[in-house]
C-alpha cells in the first residue's frame, strides 16, 4: 500500500499532496471522533486545568513585554528566576493567544484538548502505513487517544507545550517512515522543517524524533544515502534553529543544556526505571511488542524498546506500544484462522466491531480517571479558594513580598498574584541539577509538612527568609498526589509568635513571618488582614 505526499520524481520536487483520500474518511473520522468525545470529558469534568502552567503564562507574558523578543530571565520562581533557555516555540504562540485574550486558565484548559485531537492525525497515518491498513491506523490512534498515561501529559495543562510538541513528532516520525522505507527523499523537505519545529518545542520530544530516525533508517534502510538523508534532517535542523540555542549559548552557556538534560530522569532514565522494576502495563506493552515482531514487524518491536529504555517518562513507551498492540491483535486473530476458520470469514465485521468496544471502554476509563472524585490522572493544582487567595495577595501585599507556598498551587501563584515564590522545582533545571534536586526535595517535604517545626527544617535553605507563609487547607496536591491539611499545620503555626495569619478562606491560610524581635511589623507586605467573605 502507497501513500505518496509527492509525486515521485528524481530531479525536481512536484506540487505536494495530502497523503489521505476519500477511503480515509471514514476511519480518520472516527478516530477524531473518540478525541474530540475524550475533549470534551475532559473539560466536563474539570473546572480547572490538570497540573500547572503558571510559568509557561508567565514566560508568554514576558515575551510579550520584551515586544516579542527573547526574554533572558522569567521572573518569581525563586528570587534569582529562571534562565529562559527553554524552547520557545510553544511559548511565541501562547503569547499572541494571551494578546488576543485568553486568560491563564482558559488557555491551559482548552489548547491542550484541542492540540491532542489533530495528533490523532499523524497517529493514524503512522498506524496506516506501519500497520498496512486504515482500520489499523483507527485502532492504533484511537488506543492513543484512550490511554490514560498518554493523555495525563499532554491534555493537562502542561500540554500548552507538550501537546505541540508530541503532534510535531509524531508527524516527524512518519516523515521519518517515508524517508527510510519507501524511499521517498521529497520527504526529507518535510522532515528537516518539522525536526526544527520540534527543537523549537520540547528538548525530550527532539530526542524522540532522534531515535525514531535511528530506529526506522536502521530498520528499512541501512544504506549511506539513507543516513545522508537522516543526516540532512538533524543538521539541517540545528542549523534552522541556530539564532535560538547559539542565543541561550551566548548568554548562559552550553552547560544550560546539558543541566536540564541531566534532570526528570535525563538520557537512558527508562532503563533506570525498568532496572528498579517494571509495571504490569510496561510488561503488557513489552508483550504485544514481542508479539508483533513475530508477525513480521521488527522495527516496531526494536522502537518500542528504545521508547522503553531511553526515556523515564512512559509516555513515550505508551504511545509506541498502540502500534504494537494493533500489530499484535493482527497477529493473533491471523494465528486463530487455524482452529477457528469463521475468524477468517468474518475478520473485518470482527475487527470493527472490536474497534467499536475498545473505543467505548476506553472512554468510559479515561472518563473514571479525568473525575477527580474517581482517579487521579488529571488533578488540579487550584481551585475557587486558591485563586480568591492568589487574588488577594496581588492585591493586600506589596509588588516586593515573598512567599513560601505550600501544595502544588505555588506553580500557578506567580502568575495570578504577580509575586515572588522562593520554594519550587518549576524551571531550576534550567540553572543545575542539584539546584533542581535542592528545590525539589525542599518543596516536597515542606508541602507535607503537619507542624511548623517541620517547615521551618526545610525552609532555611532559601535564598532569603520569606514575606509570607501560603498554607493549603482540606485536601491538596504535591506532584499530583492528593495531601491534607486538616488544621494541624494552621494551628501549629498560629501558636508561633513568628506567624501572623492575615488572610483566611475555607481553603487556604495566609501567614505574614514576622522578624525575630520585630514586634509584629513585618518586612515585607501590607500586613493587611482578610478573610474569604471580603
Amino acid at each position: 500500500m502507497s501513500y505518496r505526499l509527492f509525486t515521485r520524481s528524481t530531479d525536481r520536487f512536484d506540487r505536494p499532496q495530502i497523503p489521505l483520500d476519500r477511503r480515509d474518511r471514514p476511519w480518520l473520522g472516527g478516530a477524531l471522533l473518540v478525541g474530540l468525545v475524550v475533549a470534551g470529558l475532559y473539560l466536563a469534568l474539570n473546572e480547572y486545568p490538570a497540573y500547572g502552567a503558571g510559568l509557561y503564562t508567565l514566560t508568554a507574558d514576558e515575551i510579550r513585554a520584551a515586544g516579542y523578543g527573547l526574554p533572558e530571565t522569567i521572573p518569581h520562581y525563586t528570587a534569582e528566576g529562571v534562565p529562559f533557555a527553554y524552547p520557545p516555540l510553544a511559548f511565541y504562540a501562547l503569547a499572541v493567544l494571551r494578546d488576543l485574550g485568553a486568560g491563564a486558565f482558559a488557555a491551559a484548559r482548552f489548547v491542550p484538548p484541542l492540540v491532542v485531537v489533530l495528533a490523532l492525525v499523524p497517529a493514524y497515518l503512522l498506524g496506516r502505513d506501519l500497520l498496512d491498513g486504515r482500520l489499523r491506523g483507527a485502532a492504533a490512534a484511537v488506543l492513543v487517544t484512550v490511554n490514560p498515561q498518554v493523555l495525563e501529559w499532554h491534555i493537562s495543562a502542561g500540554g500548552l507545550v507538550r501537546a505541540p510538541a508530541f503532534l510535531l513528532a509524531l508527524s516527524g516520525a512518519y516523515a521519518a517512515l517515508r524517508i527510510f522505507r519507501d524511499r521517498d527523499r521529497e520527504w526529507v523537505a518535510v522532515g528537516l522543517p518539522l525536526f526544527a519545529l520540534v527543537l523549537l518545542t520540547h528538548p525530550t520530544y527532539a530526542l524522540f524524533v532522534v531515535v525514531t530516525y535511528l530506529v526506522f533508517w536502521a530498520g528499512y534502510d541501512r544504506s549511506l544515502s539513507g543516513l545522508l538523508d537522516g543526516a540532512v534532517v538533524g543538521v539541517g535542523g540545528l542549523v534552522l534553529t541556530a539564532p535560538w540555542w547559539l542565543t541561550v549559548a551566548s548568554r548562559f552557556g552550553f552547560d544550560v543544556f546539558t543541566s536540564a538534560a541531566g534532570t526528570h530522569g535525563g538520557v537512558g532514565g527508562g532503563l533506570f526505571a525498568v532496572l528498579s522494576g517494571v509495571s504490569v502495563w510496561s510488561l503488557l506493552v513489552l508483550a504485544a511488542g514481542a508479539v508483533a515482531v513475530l508477525g513480521g514487524w521488527r522495527v516496531i518491536g526494536v522502537w518500542l524498546l528504545a521508547a522503553e529504555f531511553l526515556f523515564a517518562q512512559p509516555r513515550f513507551a505508551y504511545t509506541v506500544g498502540a502500534f504494537a498492540f494493533v500489530g499484535a491483535a493482527v497477529v493473533l486473530v491471523d494465528r486463530s484462522r487455524s482452529w477457528w476458520p469463521a475468524v477468517g470469514e468474518h475478520r473485518r465485521k470482527l475487527a470493527m466491531a472490536a474497534l467499536v468496544v475498545v473505543a467505548t471502554a476506553g472512554v468510559g476509563t479515561v472518563g473514571y480517571e479525568f473525575d477527580e472524585r474517581t482517579g487521579d490522572t488529571t488533578p488540579a493544582f487550584v481551585d475557587d479558594a486558591d485563586v480568591q487567595a492568589m487574588e488577594w495577595a496581588g492585591t493586600e501585599t506589596s509588588p516586593e513580598a515573598t512567599f513560601v507556598v505550600l501544595g502544588d498551587a505555588a506553580e500557578w501563584f506567580p502568575v495570578v498574584a504577580d509575586r515572588t515564590i522562593l520554594l519550587g522545582p518549576w524551571g531550576m533545571e534550567w540553572r543545575e541539577p542539584a539546584t533542581y534536586e535542592r528545590h525539589l526535595g525542599a518543596y516536597v517535604n515542606a508541602s507535607t509538612c503537619q507542624s511548623a517545626g517541620c517547615v521551618e527544617r526545610w525552609t532555611p535553605s532559601l535564598e532569603q527568609e520569606p514575606d509570607y507563609l501560603y498554607v493549603p487547607k482540606g485536601h491538596y496536591t504535591v506532584r499530583g498526589f492528593d495531601q491534607a491539611n486538616f488544621g494541624t499545620l494552621d494551628r501549629s503555626l498560629a501558636n508561633r509568635d513568628r506567624y501572623e495569619p492575615v488572610f483566611e478562606n475555607e481553603g487556604v491560610v495566609v501567614f505574614r513571618v514576622r522578624d525575630v524581635g520585630d514586634g509584629g511589623s513585618g518586612a515585607g507586605g501590607s500586613g493587611a488582614t482578610g478573610n474569604g467573605d471580603g
